[in-house]
């Protein structure tokens, strides 16, 4: 059982930058590929960025990639995502997720074994 809890998430101007932490329980947290996703009002839950569990491969929805960065810090059981260049449409909860058994990156969400219960990112125009 893993237990995920995010952080970080604030309202931001359009252009600024926030970063995320996700912080997971257990002491295996190298075991799992870690990913974020977004939910907007009224929208379905969409992947956003998705790292392996060596942190050696790293995937982007297209609608973030150059500005969205994830990587993680497996002493600290953590997973982060810098977000630059924030739009207004980057508006959403944001969830980590953890998937175990894998030695690759994980884009589907129905993939995914454990969530973290969100964290609200807010970006005024």
């Amino acid at each position: 059982q893993v237990q995920l809890v995010e952080s970080g998430g604030g309202l931001v101007q359009a252009g600024g930058s926030l970063r995320l932490s996700c912080v997971a329980s257990g002491r295996i947290f190298w075991w799992y590929a870690m990913g974020w996703f977004r939910q907007a009002p009224g929208k379905e839950r969409e992947f956003v960025a998705a790292i392996s569990r060596s942190g050696g491969g790293t995937y982007y929805a297209d609608s973030v990639k150059g500005r969205f960065t994830i990587s993680r810090d497996d002493a600290k059981n953590t997973v982060y995502l810098q977000m630059n260049s924030l739009k207004p449409e980057d508006t959403a909860v944001y969830y980590c997720a953890a998937k175990g058994q894998t030695k690759v990156v994980e884009v589907p969400k129905a993939r995914y074994d454990y969530w973290g219960q969100g964290t609200q990112v807010t970006v005024s125009s």
